[in-house]
């Protein structure tokens, strides 16, 4: 048992819980119970005490969607003209990029941002994966990186047909494996899984309905990317008369275990099926802009009561980051300085928490008693006070990844005072770089 205290406590938590000497009580890798610093440590007298020396302390990010592969991306010689469109940085970039990792890149390609996950204070990872020649064990291998670093993950591989019928079936085998596997040994709640799909314009009625069979045999919902960009609307058009929410709904895919990611170019209709399925979005303003597809109707979505999450896309690891570009992308638009402020809370803490609870067996995202012991501590004192109607000012305006300091998760320090504890960066990286030269040469 430990206790992390004397910290400005922002819990998260439904009452929006501010503790200005507050304290963390930790038994194995739950949360015990949160209250005032002495009045925890006189409580609990046997238990270590963790000085968190009057900086922040709040759970830990939770990243909703997340691409490990896109790593040795970083700097990559450009071998064509510049992308015009979505379709053509899709063709020109990852559909090369994936085609020519092994599994000892897809290992190299995890631990790296999921380290930098640890340094940015994000505990809780839902990962979307390809590698479509190195297909078998790949989440296997992920998964001894997640474990390796300490942090919480959602893993699962992005079926298409792009590759031929052979690289597809594997892709269903992979998913199907993987869950067996966490269905069967995940005691810690450390790991999660789903049934990974890519995108409806890269899958065919006869795959779509092969994968939903796998995934309702072993209880699955879906990650899907999901009406991205205008191509993905097209396509669906063609084949089925029918947009991309309407399709996928037509197969089964949608529901409250799945995760439509993007969900850009839908309309109110399709709105309102996801709505009426429970189904889970998840919003990526920067992979967005950067791939400039579009705004995605956020506000619209959530006021429809569609649970939408927030994460990166692979954009970066920093989901601080994500809350300020999001903040600043939905007031932009529309041009509406007054626009997404309660909404992006909403989506990285409410709503990235309420996507968590329906993979992980306890809580994560808010510091209460039996929610899991995921939690950071950031340099950052306040300049103003700080309560429960206005901490999202200081988390907007005040926070960022570089400034956390001690990442907790499961109840175990894996980085304290900037540095790691349980890998070496600097030795991951290394041989990374060496990695990449060859992966740039196959690409």
């Amino acid at each position: 048992m430990f206790i992390l205290g004397n910290g400005l406590v922002i819990t998260l938590d439904e009452n929006s819980t501010v503790l200005q000497n507050g304290a963390v009580v930790v038994e194995g890798n739950l949360i015990k119970e949160v209250g005032e610093t002495e009045a925890m440590k006189a409580k609990y007298p046997q238990a270590e005490f963790m000085d968190a020396k009057g900086k922040v302390i709040m759970p830990g990010m939770i990243n909703a969607h997340h691409h490990f592969y896109s790593t040795f991306a970083r700097g990559i010689p450009s071998k064509g003209k510049p992308a015009k469109t979505f379709g053509e940085i899709l063709e020109g970039l990852w559909w090369r990029l994936d085609k020519v990792l092994t599994l000892d890149d897809v290992y190299y390609s995890a631990m790296l941002p999921i380290i930098d996950c640890v340094k940015c204070g994000v505990t809780t990872i839902f990962d979307h994966h390809a590698s479509p020649f190195a297909v078998k064990g790949s989440l296997d291998i992920i998964a001894k990186a997640a474990m390796e670093n300490g942090v919480r993950a959602c893993l699962c591989y992005e079926l298409s047909d792009r590759d031929g019928e052979k690289i597809s079936q594997e892709g269903i085998e992979e998913n199907v494996a993987f869950l067996k596997r966490v269905a069967d040994n995940n005691e810690d709640g450390m790991l999660a899984a789903s049934f990974g799909l890519h995108a409806s314009f890269t899958l065919n009625d006869d795959t779509l309905k092969k994968a939903k069979e796998a995934a309702d045999a072993v209880g699955s919902g879906f990650h899907i990317h999901t009406a991205e960009g205008p191509e993905d609307v097209e396509d669906s058009l063609k084949r089925s008369g029918k947009r991309v929410v309407e399709r996928l709904n037509s197969f089964g895919i949608l529901g409250p275990k799945t995760l439509a990611i993007h969900c850009v170019h839908v309309n109110d209709d399709e709105i309102k099926l996801l709505a009426e399925t429970g189904t889970n979005v998840v919003h990526n303003p920067e992979s967005n802009m950067g791939n400039a597809v579009g705004v995605s109707p956020v506000k619209k979505m959530l006021d429809a009561g569609v649970t939408v999450g927030l994460g990166t896309d692979g954009f970066t690891s920093d989901m601080f980051e994500s809350i300020k570009v999001a903040n600043v992308l939905h007031k932009h638009a529309p041009q509406d300085p007054s626009a997404s402020w309660a909404e992006v809370p909403q989506m990285a803490f409410a709503n990235n928490q309420k996507i968590a609870a329906k993979f992980f067996p306890n809580p994560v995202g808010k510091l209460a008693p039996g929610a899991y012991a995921d939690m950071i501590v950031v340099d950052y004192h306040p300049w103003t006070p700080v309560h429960s109607g206005n901490y999202y000012g200081h988390i907007l305006f005040g926070i960022s990844g570089r400034a956390v300091e001690t990442t907790i998760i499961n109840g175990k320090v894996v980085m304290k005072d900037r540095e790691l504890l349980l890998v070496d960066e600097a030795e991951v990286a290394a041989k990374a770089r060496e990695l990449a030269v060859k992966v740039w040469e196959r690409f």
